[in-house]
Formats: structure tokens, sequence, C-alpha cells
């Protein structure tokens, strides 16, 4: 006996529903003297594709787009948004329901001078653990109290949390209307018993520059907070210029 469901309304079976909820870690090959980073080799370029989901932008245009995710407040956000307002650089800021009960007032400055809040879950979940309703309910809280906090009605990017994923969770965040973001360039900066200093950090970033890259960074790191200054600087001396990512092209 076959027993049949449906995904995104086709028929499917059982196994092809399995398949279709196989979890994926977002991982990346990444930039060598410039050149565009890889997803080819991961196994799952086709499903992000599928969804509309981006890593990278035009890969023949110098120009990056800076993203921070926001779990918690580590005291650096402050001094990263001093940054960003001297160098007039814009970035998107994706906050977890945590974030936002704890840190409104950083949340209003973010939107006050240009940034975009995106969503990266109410509860830092495994989304492929959970059902489709959880995932609703979990971006649509995030969403929900940003507007409160801040007026900002439309959120439209979304970072899953710890970039697992599956065909399901992206068809669902997409039926949400949310644009799955991943990133082209990243280093272990999260642990912040594990800094490594200002210079590691520029060089770990400044190594991987490419073409419409997609950088990511996390707010709790000392040393993208020291380093941010000097990172933007050099991609700027290198001939690149940073866009938000309302103005990538999705698909690209």
């Amino acid at each position: 006996m076959v027993i049949m469901l449906t995904l995104w309304g086709l028929p499917l079976t059982a196994a092809d529903a399995s398949a279709a909820d196989s979890p994926f870690h977002f991982g990346f090959k990444k930039s060598r003297n410039g050149q565009p980073a890889s997803i080819d080799q991961e196994g799952f370029k086709d499903i992000l594709a599928r969804h509309g989901a981006v890593f990278t932008g035009d890969k023949n245009e110098k120009v990056l787009y800076l993203t921070f995710d926001n779990g918690y407040e580590n005291g650096y956000t402050p001094p990263i948004l001093d940054v960003l307002k001297e160098k007039k650089v814009p970035a998107a800021f994706f906050v977890t329901g945590h974030y936002v009960n704890d840190q409104q007032e950083l949340l209003k400055r973010m939107v006050r001078e240009g940034h975009i809040i995106g969503n990266h879950s109410w509860s830092h979940p495994d989304m492929t653990q959970v059902p489709d309703g959880k995932i609703r309910e979990e971006l649509a809280r995030v969403k929900q109290r940003v507007a409160e906090i801040t007026g900002q009605r439309e959120m439209k990017y979304l970072r899953p949390p710890r970039g697992i994923f599956s065909d399901r969770t992206l068809g669902v965040s997409k039926a949400e209307g949310y644009t799955n973001v991943f990133w082209s360039i990243a280093y272990m900066d999260w642990d912040t018993k594990k800094q490594k200093g200002a210079d590691y950090a520029y060089r770990s970033v400044t190594a991987q520059l490419h073409p419409g890259a997609v950088i990511l960074l996390h707010s709790v790191s000392r040393d993208n907070a020291e380093a941010l200054g000097r990172i933007i600087d050099e991609a700027r001396r290198q001939g690149y210029e940073f866009k938000s990512l309302d103005d990538l092209k999705i698909g690209s």
C-alpha cells in the first residue's frame, strides 16, 4: 500500500516526503583570490534555487552585502552600529525572540539608521525538526514584535537558525513571504571563548572577498567589532561597494 501525501500541492509518496525533509547544514567552498565562493559540491544547490534562497549576489559586480546574526547582545552591537554610521554602510541584522525582547532600543536604532532587521526565528530551533505550523509561529512572533517595537512592518529576509534547512522548511518560509539568506563569507567568529584578535578577524574576512559576497558576522564577537572599520576600508580600497540586501537580485 502506498501512502500519498502532498507537498506544495503535488502528490508525493511517504519516501518522497521524507526526502523533502532531509536536513542540510549550509556549507560552501571559500573564495580564494577573489574567485566566487561555491556550493556546487554541497548537494543542495538545486533546492536553494527552487525556493529563491540566496547565498551571493551578482558574481560580476564588486558589491558586498553585510549581515549580522544577533542571537543575544554581548555589548558589541553599539560600536558596530557606530562604525556602520561613520562609514555609511547598510547592513542586515537577523534577530531572535530573545534579542527582540532584550534589546528594544538597539532594534529602534537599527531601523532609524537605515538597516534591515531580518528574521532568525523566535527560539532558534532546528526548523527541520518542527512542523510547518511551528515554523510559521516562530517567524510570525519575531515579525510582529519587531513591528510593534520599531514600526518596521515588512520583514522579507530569513536566516535559518544554525544554517540548518530542508526542502520543506525553505518551502514553508517562502510561502510566508521570506527570502532565505545564507552567506558566502564567514569564519568561526561565534565562540566568545575563542576570540583571536581583531587582526585575525580582519584577515579572515578580507581573504575571502569576492564579487557579490554576502558576509556573515556574529555580533557577539569582540574581534568583529574591533576589525569592522578596517574590513570596510580594505574592501573599498579593493574597489568594492556595500549595498543593502534590498539591492540583491534574487536568483543571481
